[in-house]
């Protein structure tokens, strides 16, 4: 009898790209996470695509870094193709990527602290 493996994917799966319109270097990354700085990710985040199975998946962008300023919440999944001025007329420097459903109260209190939830990766 074969060994049968199997790959559990992890949701969302956000893949990110260094220049607009999904274009350039890439990188993939899964699971629940928060990015700090974009620019300090392939030289600087330029558009991304967000995917997950679940209704509830959140990805919340934010004008300053460390989760900080002002932020936008998309839920499910997305693709943006340029996160310039995307925000009010600002740009995207940090993000929120979950599987989970934030709700503006917790979106507000990391905002405030700069503390991911417990069980968050930040890069």
């Amino acid at each position: 009898m074969a060994n049968k493996i199997q790959a559990q994917q992890t949701y969302p799966r956000l893949t990110v790209y260094n220049e607009e319109n999904f274009q350039g270097r890439s990188a993939i990354y899964r699971g629940n996470l928060g990015i700090a700085n974009l620019d300090s990710r392939l030289g600087g985040i330029e558009s991304l695509r967000f995917f997950s199975t679940s209704s509830n998946a959140t990805l919340v962008l934010f004008t300053r870094t460390n989760f900080r300023g002002r932020f936008l919440v998309f839920r499910g999944n997305r693709s943006i193709a340029d996160l310039d001025d995307i925000i009010g007329g600002e740009d995207a420097e940090s993000l929120i990527s979950t599987n989970q459903r934030l709700t503006l109260a917790q979106i507000r209190a990391i905002r405030d602290s700069g503390n991911l939830p417990d069980g968050y990766r930040r890069l």
